[in-house]
Order: C-alpha cells, then sequence, then structure tokens
C-alpha cells in the first residue's frame, strides 16, 4: 500500500509536466492564470458599481500598501476606487456598522485588494506605507445610536492607527469633520476658528470625539514623529450614500422619488455647503500625498439654506411631494459653510462638481437603489441603527 501525501500531489488543474527540463502548465491552469492576469486588470461589475474600473500596472517600487479604514462606507469606497484604479495594493477594514459590502464587492476578485471584516476599536498588525482613517459613523442618526461606541471608535480606533502608524512608519490621514466648528459663531468657517460645541449634547459623541482624535494625532506627531494630515469634511453627497442615514440629501431625494412629504426640521433657515464625492476624494489624495500637515477643509462653499435645497431636489426629480416643517432637533448648526483657502493654497484643489450636477447623478442611483427596494422609509432626526 503506497502512503499518498495529499499535500503534494497537485490538483488536476495543476498538473504539470516536464518537457526539455522546464515545467509546462495543462491547458486548464494556463487558462486560470489567464484568468486570474485578466481579473488584476480592472474591476468586474455589479449593481452597485456597473461600470468597469480599469486598474494600472505599477512596478514594485511605485506600488503602495494602503490601508483604509471604513473603506466599505460611502467615501471610503469612492476613495478605494481611486487608489485601486491608481495600482496600489488596497485593504480595507471594515466592521459594517454602516458600511456596505456591495459597495467594494466589484474589487473582491482583484488579487490587490484584499477585506478585513474588523473594529478599529481592537488592535491590528500590518504591514502599510499609508493609512486613510475613515472609520466612524457620520449621520447624527446612526452616531447616536450608540454613542459611547461612537467615542471610542474616534479615540481608541485613532489610537490604535496612530500605534500602527508609528510602528510601520506610515503616513495617516485623519477624516475629520466640519462638526467640530460646532454650531459657528465665525463664517464662513477657517481652520483657524476653535468652534462652539456643546460638549454634553446629542452631537457631542461625535463632534468632541473627532476633537480629541486631531488632538491625538498631533500629539504623536509632535511626540513621536509621526507623519499625519488631517482633513476637516464638510457635508459631501453622491452615490453609495446609505438610503437610510438620515442626511439631508438622501432623505430629501428618497422622499421625493416616492411623493411623500419633504420633512425640514425647523424653518428650513439654517444653511449647508454640499460637495459631491468625487471633489472630497480628489482632496483627500491631494493631501495625504502633498506636503501640508496642518489641519485642512475640504467642502464646496456653494451655500444653501435647508429649505431653498429640499425645492431643488423636488424640482430635479420632479416630484409631487409637499414641504413639510417639523420642530428643529437639538443643537442643528444654524450654518455652515467652509473657508477653502488653505486647501486652494496648499493642494491645489477646489471643488469641481456643481451641487446641482452631483445631485443628478445621485438622483441617478438612488432611483436605481430605490426600484430594488421597492420601497424606502426615510430615517428620522433621532437615533437609529443603520438597515442593511
Amino acid at each position: 500500500m503506497t502512503d499518498v501525501n495529499n499535500d503534494t500531489v497537485p490538483p488536476p488543474a495543476a498538473k504539470r509536466a516536464k518537457r526539455n527540463g522546464s515545467i509546462v502548465l495543462s491547458e486548464t491552469a494556463l487558462r486560470m492564470v489567464e484568468d486570474r492576469n485578466t481579473l488584476a486588470l480592472h474591476s468586474l461589475p455589479t449593481k452597485r458599481t456597473p461600470k468597469v474600473i480599469e486598474t494600472a500596472v505599477l512596478p514594485d517600487h511605485k506600488r503602495r500598501k494602503i490601508l483604509v479604514t471604513g473603506g466599505a462606507g460611502f467615501v471610503g469606497s469612492h476613495l478605494v476606487d481611486k487608489l485601486m484604479k491608481e495600482g496600489h495594493e488596497v485593504t480595507v477594514l471594515d466592521n459594517f456598522f454602516t458600511g456596505q459590502k456591495k459597495n467594494i464587492e466589484h474589487w473582491l476578485q482583484h488579487p490587490n485588494f484584499t477585506l478585513v471584516v474588523h473594529d478599529v476599536t481592537e488592535p491590528i498588525r500590518i504591514e502599510v506605507d499609508q493609512i486613510y482613517h475613515l472609520a466612524c459613523p457620520a449621520s447624527p442618526p446612526h452616531y447616536q445610536y450608540n454613542p459611547v461606541k461612537t467615542i471610542k471608535t474616534s479615540t481608541i480606533g485613532t489610537l490604535h492607527m496612530l500605534g500602527l502608524a508609528k510602528r510601520v512608519k506610515a503616513r495617516i490621514l485623519l477624516t475629520s469633520t466640519s462638526e467640530i466648528y460646532g454650531d459657528p459663531e465665525v463664517h464662513p468657517q477657517p481652520e483657524s476658528y476653535w468652534g462652539n460645541v456643546n460638549t454634553i449634547g446629542p452631537r457631542a459623541c461625535y463632534d468632541e470625539g473627532k476633537r480629541v482624535a486631531e488632538t491625538m494625532m498631533y500629539a504623536y506627531r509632535d511626540q513621536n514623529q509621526v507623519d499625519v494630515r488631517v482633513a476637516r469634511i464638510f457635508n459631501t453627497f453622491g452615490p453609495r450614500m446609505h438610503p437610510n442615514d438620515g442626511r439631508v440629501v438622501s432623505n430629501f431625494i428618497i422622499q421625493s422619488l416616492q411623493d411623500i412629504d419633504l420633512t425640514i426640521y425647523g424653518d428650513g433657515s439654517q444653511t449647508r455647503s454640499f460637495q459631491y464625492v468625487s471633489d472630497l476624494v480628489r482632496g483627500l489624495h491631494a493631501l495625504m500625498n502633498g506636503g501640508y500637515d496642518e489641519p485642512c477643509n475640504l467642502g464646496n462653499p456653494e451655500e444653501y439654506s435647508i429649505k431653498d435645497f429640499a425645492f431643488k431636489i423636488k424640482d430635479l426629480t420632479k416630484s409631487k411631494s409637499e414641504v413639510k416643517f417639523l420642530p428643529a432637533t437639538k443643537d442643528d448648526p444654524s450654518q455652515r459653510q467652509p473657508d477653502i483657502t488653505t486647501a486652494k493654497r496648499e493642494l491645489n484643489w477646489q471643488p469641481e462638481v456643481t451641487a446641482e450636477e452631483g445631485l443628478k447623478h445621485t438622483i441617478e442611483y438612488f432611483s436605481s437603489i430605490l426600484e430594488e427596494a421597492g420601497e424606502i422609509i426615510p430615517t428620522g432626526p433621532g437615533a437609529a441603527k443603520p438597515h442593511s
């Protein structure tokens, strides 16, 4: 009886033969190699991302290992698209609290892409060159659902990412937020403004968590020479927004497409500035790969009142919806507009997509999501767990 070690017996598809001293693969194995090489050149079309994205092939010395925490989320997945397109090796770390696998499934087969299901509040060891730290719920209903966990994500999670960056000598970019300015008394808001924040209000778990995260970034820079970048992101919208995130853009579009009341909390005079996601991704990329390491606003200075924005979406969707005014939410900022002087000067960056142009793309996206779902119930202003 022959003792066969299964580990040493190749499967039929990988059988090899020697000819003239060289190894020849079987036809099946050759096709597998060819298929893998083909898959390494582009994404696969999916329902969520039907457009095929071609990927560059970089030599080893130019190809970076890049970690994106929260990479299955709205902004993170678009950033992943850009990094993959450039030909880098990208690892997405996400616990799928608000992120969705649908947002990144077009990359799952690509040899340069790795998905790690993990929570940033737990330490992780990985070798990387750059870290884009996006992990944290960003919409008020979602981050208020578990405020303690939100604080932990911004503090402990950032601490773990900074420790990783220190250990492997990686550059780290934190996506902070315009929420650190609170209900601003300076308008528009420059990076030098310290803010007006209620430290114990319903939004404090997010606002203060991000403020502490910024503090830790610069403590690690000054004490441990960690290479840091901080982006203060203003309202952003576009395809892959979570349909139940309760934000202004997603709620208004979903309500308009279903001809149900557009709900405004307050009298609608509060203002916001809305940037399209592709502009934000360009800004994050420019900040990460530039030499500026102080906080930098990334947003579109094009300012709208919430009331005007609701009617704009109603008009673009040709909706029969009525606009309904409900009681204002606690600590809702009265105005929000970025001063992007720093981004223009240091990054040579400014928005390219108008709000109206971006809304048309986003409406088209949500139309397809609604067609697939049949019905979407908008999320109100209170704390809410994300739906899958």
